[in-house]
């Protein structure tokens, strides 16, 4: 696959301050991706108020903030794409065309509604934006014909339910009138040679299941210059004895996942609030870092301690050099340092990181009609592609008329 032309998208909630987890767990991944694949970076407005629609008052003032802390942190506008979801209203009109073909108890057996439902007990909370959460976010994803989502792995069952809303659409709508003769006159356009081979790996692969074949064909296909998009799409489909594929079935994306521990020793959730934020006060840090909870088992100076033990070893683990570490750790099982001497570096170190992320984040604070641009250009790019991909749909759906 042409990792130029492949697709990657990734979303945040404007739900608060973003965090050392969101630095080192996503925005590191998506600065080293942004070079690698066209990636769509998505501020998923609306998704954060379905959770949490009292909080849409801030909305404006968390997204702005957000957004510097992306390009603080790396993402380059001029890489990858960066809008709001809200202001791409294809988003909306292919959800609510996606709801057409999608069996609710598809819906409801999402273990992420099911959970939003038992914490929403008792409460109003269920609504049916709740419900359809889920079919947003596919519609987010197959907007755009992505073929990688970056998200966690409690995310899975979302990203197999896009999948199976794709392979059902795509089973629904996929056959063009004419498909086969279609198909004829594209194998015509590889040429002799590549129209013999294609037919040839077609035979061993639908008659034999041969999967080294239907790889081969693939590449074959991926590596013709000379057909158009619509031919290519075609012949993937006719090699797979399908219809024509109008929405391609993502896959997860998997980076470094960097697990951070909060400062009450649990991992670092807005949530739990126990976050240290990206762009926080030297002052806070420090405050923070300091009041966090160590081996329980050192109740005294004088008592030996178990690093592995130790929420702070596990930030040490990710900040401090090699040497440091090792004084960390051969101060702690020793008893010849305190915890408090054991967290001075490790504030050291994380102001420091916080230093040049505030001094990348000046530009845009200083001057807001920064963001305001590079978001005005990203969903002007968004809402072209999400335009024509939403017209292709339309189309094979017969209401184009």
């Amino acid at each position: 696959m042409n990792t130029e032309t492949t697709r990657v998208l990734s979303a945040m909630r404007p739900n608060g301050r973003l965090h050392l987890g969101h630095y080192l767990g996503v925005l590191q991944n998506w600065q080293q991706i942004q070079y690698q694949y066209k990636c769509f970076f998505m501020l998923a407005d609306v998704h954060g108020i379905i959770n949490n629609y009292q909080a849409s008052q801030q909305l404006s003032e968390t997204m702005n903030e957000m957004v510097i802390d992306w390009l603080a942190a790396g993402v380059d506008p001029s890489q990858a794409t960066i809008f709001i979801q809200s202001r791409v209203p294809e988003h909306f009109e292919l959800a609510s065309l996606l709801g057409v073909i999608t069996p609710l108890g598809w819906l409801e057996r999402v273990p992420s509604y099911k959970d939003a439902l038992d914490e929403l007990e008792h409460t109003d909370g269920n609504t049916y934006g709740l419900l359809g959460s889920p079919l947003l976010q596919s519609a987010d994803i197959l907007l755009y014909n992505s073929h990688y989502v970056i998200t966690g792995e409690e995310q899975a069952a979302n990203i197999e339910l896009t999948r199976e809303i794709a392979r059902r659409f795509n089973h629904l709508f996929g056959r063009e009138d004419g498909f086969e003769e279609k198909a004829s006159a594209s194998i015509k356009k590889l040429g002799i040679k590549k129209a013999a081979l294609y037919a040839k790996l077609l035979i061993k692969y639908q008659q034999e299941g041969d999967d080294e074949a239907l790889a081969t064909a693939r590449y074959l296909l991926q590596d013709a210059l000379n057909l158009s998009h619509g031919d290519r799409e075609r012949l993937f489909a006719f090699l797979e004895n399908k219809g024509k594929v109008f929405l391609q079935e993502p896959h997860i994306l998997t980076g470094n996942s960097t697990r951070i521990i909060g400062t009450d020793g649990t991992q670092m959730s807005i949530a739990r609030n126990n976050t240290i934020n990206i762009r926080e006060k030297p002052e806070m840090v420090s405050s923070k870092i300091r009041g966090m909870i160590t081996d329980p088992a050192r109740i005294k100076r004088s008592d030996r301690g178990t690093p592995s033990s130790c929420p702070v070893w596990s930030l040490h683990q990710i900040y401090s050099t090699q040497e440091v570490s090792n004084w960390v750790e051969m101060g702690c099982l020793s008893a010849g340092i305190g915890c408090l001497d054991c967290k001075q570096p490790l504030i050291d170190a994380i102001n420091l990181q916080q230093h040049e992320l505030i001094e990348k984040a000046k530009p845009y604070q200083e001057d807001s009609t920064l963001v305001k641009r590079i978001l005005s250009d990203g969903c002007g790019r968004a809402r072209e592609i999400a335009s024509t991909n939403l017209k292709s749909i339309k189309h094979a759906m017969n209401i184009d008329y």
